[in-house]
């Protein structure tokens, strides 16, 4: 059975590694501005949110072994923003279960504090349990027509939590922990891909989740968006946070 798991997930899962918002629209510019562009060699690989000034969370299958060039307060990553504050990664700190498929959250260490201002703002994290069919947000700078179609800005979709027993019967075999939350579109191909990974999801304004694996189309309900849910990790977070 675990052979077939294994097998079953390297077929599905191949949105899991891009990074696009598919089905969604600009964000107003400066509006997110928690979000972080996490890039290798001036490319945008992967998401993140700003949790403290010198702390970005994100998801440990974003982890490379080489720094990030990390950059915030921008809404284009064509254009060299006045907003734009930008920053290399010290240290990453991914979970310590981190097992290629569940526990898919990471922390990242910035070599200064960022300055806070109207383009740049700390998220809180998202205390509690999470209604089902919770009217959410996900937010990334990837493909947006599941076609290699990169966002001229920043993109946003809305996203609706579905109960965890509804997302374990589309998934199937694929694992669906309670340390994961299920979420879809409005419509059939609304949501991310895999270049959206590692950015947040945004319920009530707080992050309650992190972009963590979808199925081979983006956005398709059959195999919901699945994200790495925060408020499971609180303590994790916390003692990491405290002792760095």
């Amino acid at each position: 059975m675990a052979i077939s798991i294994v097998l079953l997930l390297v077929f599905v899962l191949n949105g899991a590694d891009g990074s696009h918002i598919v089905g969604g629209r600009d964000a107003a510019p400066h509006s997110r501005p928690y979000m972080a562009s996490l890039q290798v060699r001036g490319q945008h690989n992967c998401g993140g949110a700003l949790v403290r000034e010198d702390f970005v969370l994100t998801a440990a299958h974003c982890q490379i072994p080489v720094p990030y060039r990390v950059v915030l307060g921008a809404d284009s990553l064509s254009v060299n923003e006045p907003t734009n504050q930008e920053f290399t990664s010290v240290k990453s700190f991914p979970h310590p279960n981190y097992d290629g498929h569940a526990n898919d959250i990471m922390l990242l260490k910035l070599n200064r504090r960022a300055e806070l201002n109207e383009a740049v703002q700390l998220i809180s994290m998202k205390a509690g349990r999470l209604r089902t069919r919770s009217l959410c947000i996900t937010v990334g700078w990837g493909d947006i027509g599941d076609n290699n179609t990169l966002p001229s800005t920043l993109q946003e979709v809305n996203v609706t939590t579905l109960p965890q027993q509804t997302c374990r019967r589309r998934w199937g075999l694929v694992p669906i922990t309670t340390s994961m939350v299920c979420g879809v579109g409005a419509r059939v191909f609304q949501g991310f891909c895999s270049g959206d990974s590692g950015g947040p999801l945004v319920c009530d304004g707080a992050a309650a989740g992190v972009v963590s694996f979808s199925g081979r189309r983006c956005g398709d309900p059959k195999t919901p968006d699945v994200y790495t849910r925060t408020s499971s990790f609180t303590e994790w977070i916390t003692t990491v946070l405290s002792n760095n």
